[in-house]
């Protein structure tokens, strides 16, 4: 089964990216809400977040307000880094869980390829753990214009959250494949359709020659 991460900036398409993949029949495991599972109520993570930065980033029900850690960590560059210690390994591991799990549930073996939708693949430096990185690109300035539309995000915080993030041109610098967003879905659609044939293909060379 080849392994192929996708990611790319909040507000770039990539959640549209994966759903195209996945219309094509391939298997998506989304990093980020296995992320999100890592610090529900009853996860070691959230223990260990409370421990460090205290009750403060809990909601009345005990689960994680993130909005409340996200105004900590956007403005402390140590504190960011304390998070990313405790959960970033975390969900590695499970998204290596999943991964077991989808090789074993299909009849005939593995599927030819499977895409990891993982949003902070260069700021976790986990790119070389995949067989093929897919990048999504967009100006940011469209980014936060998507975000306020589509989000309603505040454009202040929308450009905070991509300036904690890694730029366009890191991203693009592992990429073996690239899609750019800033032309309209018509066009997100046939490049996105481009780059699963490559890949397909791609897979199925490799599976040939391993047999």
């Amino acid at each position: 089964m080849m392994l192929v991460a996708l990611t790319g900036g909040i507000g770039s398409g990539k959640s549209t990216v994966a759903a195209r993949f996945a219309e094509h029949g391939v298997p998506v495991v989304d990093a980020d809400r296995i992320a999100r599972e890592v610090v529900e109520p009853g996860e070691p993570a959230l223990g260990e977040l409370v421990d460090r930065f205290g009750e403060g980033i809990l909601r009345a029900d005990g689960s994680l307000d993130r909005q409340a850690l996200a105004d900590i960590v956007f403005h402390d560059d140590d504190a960011r880094r304390r998070v990313e210690r405790i959960t970033h390994p975390r969900v590695a591991a499970r998204i290596a869980e999943r991964l077991t799990e989808l090789a074993a549930s299909f009849n005939g073996g593995p599927p030819l390829l499977a895409i990891i939708d993982h949003p902070l693949l260069v700021e976790t430096g986990q790119a070389e753990r995949f067989d093929a990185v897919v990048v999504v690109t967009a100006p940011a300035d469209l980014r936060v214009e998507r975000l306020a539309e589509e989000r309603g995000m505040d454009p202040g915080d929308a450009w905070a959250r991509i300036d904690v993030q890694a730029t366009d041109e890191q991203r693009c610098a592992v990429a073996d494949h690239v899609i750019d967003n800033g032309d309209g879905l018509a066009v997100l659609y046939a490049r996105s359709d481009e780059v699963y044939q490559e890949l397909r293909d791609q897979a199925r060379q490799v599976r040939k020659a391993s047999a």
